[in-house]
């Protein structure tokens, strides 16, 4: 007999003693929700539900609930803010035993943080969801891992409408088949656990690793890459996008990538980087010691948010700007946590650029610098033991207050660009090394302008030492800059640092601190880089998947509460009207029954469940 959604999986875990499934902690996290529980002795699969407070409970998509060993995990993605509720339900004989599933208690879940430019013009929600934290209506989702992301396939619209779709198999493939702009679906790669370049079907992009690039300049693909849970790791490759608007990247760690962890390069717009942690990169020779960039932002990239992003220790941490770019070009950096890190944070060409509530935690070399007529709005953050805050290039603290303008530059020796300097604070014993603009005593090297009130406009006649240029007072024009309230300063290291802070979900499944490290220390630290190398993931098995190779695609969760799928059972109680779809689109026929089992289908067909808009995949 032919096996389609019966899952089957072996777990070695501890089992409960108790009579009905023991859980072991559940929180509410940013737009998402998680329950751990220990496996109960006698079943093997599971059904685990969530529902918002007063609401009706609505199951969650199988690969979205592990095993690592000792107890099993189930993420809920793409709520809205609010309470909820999960529930744990063991599975024998393809039905729930009711009479054992356990409930967490009331979690709450809270919005991201949606401030900056990549949101700003852009109403529609920045990648597969919408500004509510919900998917997309006819959003994609394919859970990609180390056993199938060579062998996952999708039909996608790559030729024109009206011509047959086609098939794509493996990751990059089906990311491809996005880039001559006839797919309009927007599409949510969910990764699980820990997914190397080895995994890879192959790399759009040889220097970096997996390219997302749309047809032309600013092409809308609506496409997020996330990670499932708090261990979601990519290692040995990174992001390259390109002619992209409406890209998210977030919840991941980037390990040992090639070049750039994220390089957005070339005509984006609209992009939001959030939530990442960022290790070393593939060592290099010099100053490429560490890897090349972390994060850059370049070639006429403009309204992109980088926020609460941890670096660990980067080398060169964010380029931002070229040379070439046409502007405006407004981008944004927030909440981000730059742990030791030596340089970039970020460095400033031709752009305006909003930095506020930052942590700059031992910052190696310096912080913000500012070249090529850049304009740098500086608010608000939080210097801990950082000797150079701030930098103009060729001027101020730069060349030694003009002493020495040969070969003294700290980080540049190209043209000027000017700061916006306004209610940061400075914390440590490291000595600081700050001068500000003044009229009679320092019109000429200085490092920043320091304004009095928020909305305090830059003078003219403050010019670049190198170049002349002037700042562009974005800042203070409502028909460009976001209204943003900023957080206390004071607070920032207890936000950035804290649950909901930077890096990924509660700071991913990696203890370690560079606490004790030296700020001035350019130096590779040997114990994160052995971390790096010797990390592997904990996740042992993900449940509806056989040998991690199966193929997992799914949508959104259905948003009607009266349809549920039980193993390879679909429940309709309302028997309302249920169309079965073809793999090729094509509809296959219609049901009322109350009870639909989903192997009486033909094999290689889906069944898509057409409830109030909504419609869940399930290949089997």
């Amino acid at each position: 007999m032919k096996k389609f959604l019966v899952f089957t999986i072996i777990f070695f875990s501890c089992l409960s003693a108790n009579a009905a499934v023991q859980i072991k902690s559940a929180e509410g996290w940013l737009e998402s929700a998680f329950v751990e529980w220990t496996a109960l002795s006698g079943y093997s699969d599971y059904n685990v539900y969530v529902r918002p407070e007063g609401g009706s409970y609505t199951v969650l998509d199988k690969p979205l609930l592990r095993s690592y060993g000792d107890y099993c995990r189930a993420d809920a993605l793409g709520l809205y803010a609010g309470k909820y509720q999960l529930k744990v339900v063991p599975v024998k004989d393809n039905a729930d035993v009711e009479s054992e599933a356990s409930e967490t208690d009331i979690l709450t879940v809270r919005a991201h943080d949606r401030r900056g430019f990549a949101h700003s013009n852009w109403t529609q929600g920045v990648g597969a969801y919408k500004d509510n934290g919900m998917l997309k209506d006819g959003t994609i989702v394919l859970y990609v891992h180390k056993g199938n992301a060579k062998t996952i396939s999708m039909d996608i619209q790559v030729e024109k409408s009206g011509k047959p779709k086609t098939t794509c198999t493996g990751i990059q493939a089906i990311i491809t088949g996005y880039q001559k702009g006839n797919e309009t679906r927007p599409l949510d790669v969910r990764i699980l656990g820990l997914l190397q370049a080895s995994d890879m079907d192959e790399f759009g992009s040889s220097a970096e690793g997996v390219q997302i690039k749309g047809k032309n300049a600013d092409a809308v693909l609506n496409m997020t890459i996330e990670g499932v849970g708090n261990d979601a790791t990519i290692r040995g490759f990174g992001f390259l996008v390109r002619n992209s608007k409406s890209v998210e990247i977030r919840n991941l760690a980037i390990m040992s990538c090639m070049d750039d962890g994220v390089s957005l390069d070339t005509d984006n717009s609209n992009i939001w980087l959030h939530h990442l942690d960022v290790f070393y990169g593939k060592k290099g020779s010099g100053d490429k010691a560490k890897g090349d960039g972390a994060i850059d932002v370049k070639s006429d990239s403009k309204y992109v948010t980088v926020s609460y992003c941890h670096l660990w220790d980067t080398g060169k941490s964010h380029l931002c700007g070229m040379k070439s770019e046409s502007g405006p070009n407004y981008i944004t950096y927030h909440h981000n946590w730059f742990d030791h890190s030596d340089s970039r944070h970020p460095r400033v060409r031709t752009m305006s650029v909003h930095v506020f509530n930052n942590y700059f935690d031992g910052v190696a070399k310096y912080c913000v610098g500012a070249t090529t007529g850049s304009s740098v709005f500086v608010e608000n953050n939080y210097f801990l033991n950082c000797s150079h805050p701030m930098l103009i290039s060729m001027q101020g603290t730069d060349t030694k207050n003009g002493t020495d303008e040969s070969d003294a530059p700290t980080f540049s020796k190209e043209n000027g660009g000017i700061i916006k300097a306004f209610n940061n604070v400075y914390a440590g014993t490291r000595t600081i090394e700050m001068s500000y603009y003044d009229a009679d005593k320092n019109p000429v090297h200085f490092d920043a302008y320091l304004a009095q009130t928020r909305d305090e406009q830059v003078p003219s006649n403050v010019t670049a030492k190198l170049g002349g240029s002037k700042y562009d007072n974005f800042d203070t024009n409502s028909s460009v800059m976001p209204a943003i309230t900023p957080d206390d300063p004071n607070n920032i290291p207890e936000i950035v640092t804290g649950t909901h802070g930077a890096g990924r979900m509660f700071h991913s499944d990696i203890d370690f601190s560079l606490a004790n490290f030296a700020p001035a220390d350019y130096n590779i630290s040997t114990e994160l880089s052995n971390l790096i190398v010797n990390y592997t993931s904990s996740l042992q098995s993900i449940f509806g998947i056989d040998d991690h190779s199966s193929t997992i695609t799914s949508t959104a969760m259905v948003t009607d509460n009266t349809l549920s799928f039980r193993g390879n059972v679909l429940y309709n109680p309302a028997r309302k009207v249920i169309r079965v779809y073809a793999i090729s689109g094509a509809c296959a026929g219609t049901t009322t029954r109350e009870t639909i089992a989903v192997d009486h289908l033909p094999a290689g067909t889906y069944i898509a469940v057409s409830t109030d808009g909504a419609l869940r995949f399930n290949k089997f």
